[in-house]
């Protein structure tokens, strides 16, 4: 794992000195794949997790007449948490899985080793694309999610708890702030990286045969999931203890 971390760092640094072999059209596809394709999935999951958010909050707040919170709860915990954590969950299983089952098959079909034998980088040709592609589109998931959540809070809010739409509206906005934003944001960011590293290193560790590549691709999920749950107890600590 450490050596796949050491040769990603290094095809990063043939980015940035645009040394990186790699087809713009294959990041653009997979661009295509991770982002757009995504949008229902997404959609559906963060508007059933917005309305539980908007529920559970109030069912506490009820007991202290403060039910007008539930923008609050609901804002803040979509943009800044709970967004970018379920997108990750929803990408590992969707496109870390996909990315092992690649690379896996090409595994199987020897197509890795002809990269080798002609010289490229297969890190650089295969890995490379696939990072760029989720660590630009996880934090723009991770935003839409964040509104859909936040939309599902106003339905119930207006529709079961008497809430009014300004009333709501503007306890959202004062709820808000730009750093919640970014938080959400840079989790998506490193989320996005962690389900692309999964994917891409259970994919290159596969074996050579069909039930390599299925166990390939359960090993990416489950990866991808332990991985980003770690980020997100590390980067929760490290934003609150630096107030942000």
């Amino acid at each position: 794992m450490l050596r796949f971390l050491g040769e990603i760092i290094l095809s990063f640094l043939r980015l940035f000195a645009g040394r990186a072999r790699f087809r713009a059209s294959d990041m653009w596809l997979e661009i295509e794949q991770v982002g757009p394709r995504a949008l229902p999935i997404v959609s559906v999951i963060s508007f059933l997790v917005g309305l539980i958010l908007a529920y559970l909050g109030a069912d506490q707040l009820k007991l202290v007449g403060a039910q007008v919170f539930i923008a609050d709860l609901v804002a803040i915990g979509m943009v800044r948490e709970v967004g970018a954590l379920m997108t990750g969950i929803i990408i590992a299983g969707r496109t870390g899985a996909a990315f092992a089952a690649q690379l896996g098959t090409m595994q199987v079909n020897e197509e890795i080793d002809a990269f080798r034998t002609l010289g490229i980088s297969p890190v650089d040709f295969l890995v490379l694309p696939r990072m760029l592609a989720l660590m630009l589109m996880l934090p723009l998931l991770t935003l839409y999610s964040g509104f859909v959540g936040m939309f599902a809070g106003l339905l119930v809010s207006i529709t079961i708890f008497d809430i009014s739409l300004f009333e709501y509206y503007n306890e959202t906005l004062r709820a808000l702030e730009l750093k919640h934003f970014w938080v959400g944001l840079s989790k998506g960011t490193v989320y996005g990286a962690m389900v692309a590293f999964a994917g891409c290193l259970r994919g290159m560790q596969c074996g050579r045969s069909a039930e390599a590549v299925g166990e390939a691709a359960t090993s990416a999920v489950v990866t991808g999931i332990l991985l980003i749950t770690i980020a997100a107890s590390v980067m929760t600590i490290v934003y609150y203890q630096l107030d942000i």
